[in-house]
């Protein structure tokens, strides 16, 4: 669907009719509508509204049951400018509008990450997709792998990343860049599974960072450059409360140097704020401070443990600013 503008005049049904919902079989309907209503600022009538013009639910006890994607994209698009997510994206993009010289400094992140196991059938080996910031000049302190055991494991380090200002020089990548850029793609919330199914997300109208990577880093490869979408987390989100899985592709340049293009932030950054151009110029070819890569392929998870369990396993980061 072409990106439509909405203003805080704008009924529900036409900022329902703005977005795409999440399809059935990505969809996980689990918030509850009191939830519903406080991340949107709105009553049971506007909820009526908004199921009426397509929002899905599930019937559960004690009432309907939505997907916290939906509620998201509904809230960020409505410009109502008091829904949750807006509040908290306006927050998040406050750094991409001030000078970016404070995202090219050294910046230590203390790490933490669990990962959980559930229906775990015992003792087993993890395997953690590790930050992986030494190749853009970063270190890593501590960070031993998690040892064999059942249920839960946990990873701890210091991550020191750092930014760089290393433009795209392939005329070749910068206009692949551009093209996604003015493709009109419009950024929404998107589950995880969602997003490695990239030409549902594309046929859509919609990207997100994992969807638009994993497209981008084929385009280069097709173009002749080794590329690939790498996950990682994008960090300092509301002091550490707001896990936020990332991904980009990772790029060796006609100068021969490993470039990271961030495209996603740069199109969120951009419908966020009107004064974020020069972040948007980091994001193509540059590293900055508040990225952390993992050695996590785009399409892969970042935690997997060997017991057997069928279950995905849950992993969840915290990552707060060292002092």
């Amino acid at each position: 669907m072409p990106d439509q503008d909405v203003t805080a005049e704008t009924p529900w049904e036409r900022v329902a009719d703005s977005i795409e919902f999440i399809p059935a079989e990505y969809s996980t309907r689990t918030q509850s509508e009191s939830v519903a209503q406080e991340m949107l600022r709105c009553d049971t009538a506007e909820i009526d509204r908004l199921v009426a013009a397509g929002l899905p639910y599930d019937d559960r006890p004690g009432g309907r049951h939505f997907d916290v994607s939906d509620l998201y994209n509904l809230g960020m698009y409505s410009g109502r400018t008091n829904t949750q997510p807006e509040l908290a994206f306006r927050m998040l993009f406050r750094f991409a509008g001030r000078p970016v010289d404070d995202l090219l400094r050294e910046k230590s992140w203390d790490f933490r990450v669990r990962l959980d196991c559930a229906e775990c059938d015992g003792v087993a080996p993890w395997r953690f997709e590790a930050p992986d910031v030494e190749p853009f000049g970063g270190r890593v302190v501590g960070g031993a792998a998690p040892q064999p055991s059942s249920g839960a494991a946990e990873y701890a380090a210091t991550v020191t990343a750092t930014g760089a200002r290393t433009p795209l020089v392939s005329a070749e990548l910068r206009r692949l860049t551009r093209e996604y850029l003015d493709a009109g793609y419009r950024w929404q919330m998107i589950p995880v599974a969602m997003q490695t199914d990239y030409e549902l997300v594309h046929k859509l109208g919609a990207t997100s960072c994992i969807a638009a990577s994993l497209f981008l880093a084929e385009r280069f490869r097709a173009a002749g450059y080794r590329a690939e979408a790498k996950r990682g987390w994008f960090c300092g989100v509301l002091g550490g409360a707001l896990d936020l899985p990332h991904a980009c592709v990772k790029v060796v340049d006609e100068d021969g140097a490993l470039k990271t293009v961030d495209i996603a932030k740069a199109q969120l950054a951009a419908r966020l704020s009107p004064n974020t151009r020069d972040f948007q110029e980091l994001c193509a070819g540059s590293i900055y401070n508040k990225v952390i890569p993992s050695t996590a392929s785009g399409d892969e998870a970042f935690g997997y443990h060997e017991c057997g369990s069928q279950v995905p396993v849950e992993v969840r980061a915290d990552i707060r600013a060292a002092r």
